[in-house]
């Protein structure tokens, strides 16, 4: 090198001291989620949005956050969620949406269902996952170390099973996956993030996108693409809503500050589309909605399965976008209407006004 040529190291060095390279980098990172639901909702055939109903609903459901107060805050204040702010949280969450997919039961009896009893409590759905590594952290099982996960001396099958322990003979769905996913997601923060999940979202440099996928290139467990119409569609559904519990647990600093935390989409599971569908924004062809009233299972990656969760993404997305229309100096994104819909449908499932059951598909991906 010539001494009238520039130094590209130093120079490449010089732009990321002064955060130049890295927020442009950052600011053009994109999951391709919005992109690719709005895909399928242009094209779907069995799924559909009702306008009307999407335009009643965000105004609703914007009036009940208010008068609820519904924040970001609110994810703290469910009893189970962890409330430190330090590295051990950052595992427990890491973990916690490793894990975060498949709880429902085909038992009908909910006193028969999977369940985890914690502090004198049972509890059941998700909350029964938190529940189950509260009680083996107080067990002095270190089931949220990345390391041990890889020890399958200390952290053996039977070890596992005993971690997701149930009160009622039914287990937890999908042991094996769930267990595979723990020892996956072990071998590749050993290998390319030191062990350390601190050391993977500081390489995502505060965005929220970047994080998502990294999550997804790294984490085989974590990319949650299917097909549609011979286009890969994606939804990462489970790398999204770490990102939000970071988000929401950090309230918005230290691991949970994301420049460009807006994002993220809504998380296409099986409680949201129930929601929107008794909203009455998504209305369903015949054969589909048959299949989920009867409670027959629909195939993960299938058509129906794809429409269902690429048109509620979209359908959120719609709901944000009249949200803001309407209230345009409203502090609203599509995490906080996903965490208020998820929180009201567990609501009404509760006190059995459900008017829908929601769809039946057994996958890692939600």
């Amino acid at each position: 090198m010539s001494d009238s040529e520039p130094d590209e190291e130093l120079l490449s060095l010089l732009r990321q001291s002064l955060g130049i390279n890295g927020d442009q980098n950052h600011r053009q990172a994109d999951t391709k989620v919005l992109k690719d639901a709005e895909y399928v909702y242009d094209n779907s055939i069995d799924v559909a949005l009702d306008t009307q109903g999407t335009k009643a609903a965000a105004a609703t459901i914007w009036s009940l956050m208010q008068e609820k107060q519904y924040s970001l805050k609110m994810w703290s204040e469910h009893t189970l969620h962890p409330k430190a702010n330090d590295a051990e949280t950052v595992n427990f969450i890491f973990l916690m949406d490793l894990l975060n997919f498949c709880f429902w039961s085909q038992n009908p009896d909910p006193t028969q269902c999977f369940s985890v009893e914690y502090h004198g409590q049972i509890f059941t759905g998700y909350w029964s996952l938190i529940a189950a590594i509260h009680r083996a952290l107080e067990e002095s099982i270190p089931i949220t170390t990345p390391s041990f996960w890889i020890d399958e001396t200390g952290c053996t099958n039977d070890l596992i099973n005993h971690v997701f322990r149930s009160e009622t003979p039914e287990l937890i769905p999908l042991i094996q996956q769930r267990i595979d996913c723990i020892r996956e997601a072990g071998r590749i923060l050993d290998a390319d993030f030191s062990g350390s999940v601190v050391t993977l979202i500081h390489e995502a440099n505060h965005s929220a996108a970047s994080l998502v996928n990294l999550l997804t290139t790294h984490f085989p467990c974590f990319n949650d693409v299917a097909t549609f119409d011979s286009k890969p569609i994606r939804f990462q559904k489970r790398a999204q809503i770490l990102v939000a519990d970071l988000w929401a647990c950090f309230d918005g600093q230290s691991f949970g500050s994301f420049h460009d935390i807006d994002t993220i989409t809504m998380f296409a599971d099986y409680r949201i589309p129930q929601m929107l569908h008794s909203l009455g924004c998504l209305r369903y062809s015949p054969p589909l909605e048959a299949q989920i009233r009867s409670l027959r299972e629909i195939e993960s990656g299938c058509s129906w399965e794809v429409q269902l969760r690429g048109c509620s993404i979209w359908c959120v997305e719609l709901m944000r976008r009249e949200i803001k229309r309407q209230n345009p100096k409203a502090e609203v994104n599509a995490i906080l209407i996903d965490f208020f819909l998820y929180d009201t449908m567990k609501q009404r499932v509760n006190e059995g006004l459900e008017t829908m059951p929601h769809h039946r598909t057994r996958s890692i991906w939600y």
